[in-house]
């Protein structure tokens, strides 16, 4: 999962740039980077390893001049986490290309082969989003003309989307001419799109979620539909146009359980109202078919899951308790490489308020369960700040399935919900109680905030793929480049090499 801005301004854009990607850190902490073009057609990176904070100095934000500029934070997926990958991406033919993605290529083993093949680009990182870039600037590079139209872009755009499979939202600036947004044709990963009146005129912005525009001082107008390109150029004109053959709206519906910010729109749906609605079901789920369970204090696990339970509790009449609290500069575990560092960090990431454990029959709710480690160690802590019983609530169904999206969910073996009933996975987190969310009243909870949507990508939950490509070879692939193992020899080796890539400063 990363997090992407853009900005086409009639002032220096570094600052907002900054800021917008602050208020998307929580969908990537490996990687930070801004690419702006100053007056003289100067392209301006800073690119590195951490956190937004720690990436940009006030040296590198007086280099990063110009009134256009792109920005993006990450984690990795099945690419590497190698500095040498964090984004922006940038090609010089035609024109000069930036490009920052958000997403996942399922094809894009297919489309690098057939890059080199006929256009003889070379891919030099394990990125597919610089795959994607080299897509867009060698389908951007057959216009013969030296002028860039709207319908040029637009003819790229078409050709893009016929040719790659997958999710992905992207910004992308066009040295000399504009910048380009584009999202694919199911619209899995979001992207909206500000605007912003000046005494010069308009600026606009595109960010992967409303709550940067909103914070950067721009007004949100709408999201970018799937398929939909649009193209700003230099001097602040809008062109649009649907570019896919035969989009089909289904956003990732994981978006809204977990990766979101609550206080953002994505797709006209409100990621708090459709929590609460999460917890309002859940909360009749265990009213109905629970009833049994002597349950005394509801308590989230923080911070998701914080909405959801404050519903559980209203449902079912019982106290609300914040019993954990959050050390806020600990990363998120299930991203983390490694059983042993990811229980440590479990342990330095919350402490239990041991006042509100002792003595009670517990009611831990999360908004999902991934591996189970996490689960295990939480309810571990409650039993040892004296917890009579812990039952556990998740707010998402069971996680069967690895995401191909752009999310980084282990492959399926180390998913604990695969090939297990809910029984089995009670035991081995050791939990009194184990209810799940039913996948219906996910998918009614969320889409009932906006009804124009059909249908959601919930395939880490049914093993559905909207994308209609994804083989059992794909998923062997996947897995062999996802698990612990892989991902450890990967990081270990790439380390050694960190300064060689990490040339910006």
């Amino acid at each position: 999962m990363c997090g992407i801005v853009g900005i086409v301004g009639k002032q220096p854009v570094n600052q907002a740039l900054y800021d917008g990607l602050t208020m998307l850190q929580h969908r990537g902490q490996d990687a930070a980077g801004i690419m702006t073009v100053d007056e003289h057609c100067t392209l301006r990176l800073r690119k590195a390893n951490g956190l937004v904070r720690d990436v940009f100095h006030t040296r590198h934000m007086h280099r990063l001049s110009g009134n256009v500029g792109i920005g993006h934070v990450r984690y990795p997926t099945v690419g590497s986490s190698s500095s040498a990958e964090a984004q922006p991406f940038y090609v010089n033919s035609p024109f000069g290309i930036a490009m920052a993605h958000n997403g996942n290529l399922t094809n894009a083993a297919d489309v690098q082969e057939h890059l080199f093949q006929t256009a003889r680009r070379h891919i030099n990182t394990t990125s597919d989003s610089e795959i994607l870039l080299n897509i867009f600037a060698n389908e951007l590079d057959k216009n013969e003309s030296l002028t860039l139209s709207e319908e040029d872009v637009f003819r790229t755009m078409t050709a893009v989307h016929r040719q790659v499979r997958g999710s992905y939202a992207v910004v992308a600036m066009i040295l000399g001419h504009g910048m380009v947004a584009f999202r694919d044709p199911w619209g899995i990963r979001p992207l909206a799109l500000g605007k912003r009146d000046t005494e010069d005129g308009e600026e606009y912005i595109v960010a992967s979620e409303s709550v940067a525009i909103d914070g950067t001082g721009f007004k949100y107008m709408r999201d970018v539909e799937p398929g939909e390109a649009i193209y700003i150029t230099n001097d602040g004109k809008l062109y649009s146009r649907q570019c896919a053959d035969k989009p089909i709206h289904c956003p990732c519906i994981f978006e809204y359980v977990y990766f979101a910010r609550p206080d953002s729109f994505i797709d006209g749906i409100s990621v708090y109202a459709s929590r609460v609605n999460m917890g309002r079901k859940l909360g009749e789920k265990i009213k109905r078919d629970y009833g049994e369970l002597d349950i005394d204090v509801v308590i989230p696990i923080p911070e998701t899951s914080c909405d959801i339970a404050l519903e559980i509790a209203s449902v079912l009449d019982l106290p609300y308790r914040q019993g954990f609290v959050k050390n806020r500069y600990i990363g998120r575990t299930f991203i983390m490489p490694g059983q042993t560092q990811r229980r440590k960090s479990v342990r330095r990431k919350l402490n239990a308020i041991s006042a509100e454990f002792r003595g009670k029959n517990v009611l831990l709710v999360d908004d999902s369960i991934v591996r189970g480690t996490t689960s295990e160690q939480i309810i571990e802590m409650a039993r040892e700040a004296g917890a009579k019983k812990v039952y556990f609530a998740s707010a998402a169904p069971e996680i069967r399935f690895p995401n191909v999206y752009g999310i980084d969910m282990p492959s399926a073996n180390e998913l604990i919900g695969h090939g297990r009933e809910a029984t089995e996975i009670r035991d081995i987190i050791k939990a009194d109680g184990l209810i799940y969310q039913d996948l219906d009243d996910l998918i009614e909870a969320v889409g009932a905030e906006n009804r124009s949507i059909k249908r959601f990508d919930t395939s880490v939950f049914s093993g559905e793929y909207v994308t209609g490509d994804v083989s059992q070879e794909y998923l062997d692939r996947l897995h062999a480049a996802r698990n612990d193992v892989a991902r450890s020899d990967r990081d270990g080796s790439e380390d050694a090499n960190l300064e060689l890539h990490n040339d910006n400063d």
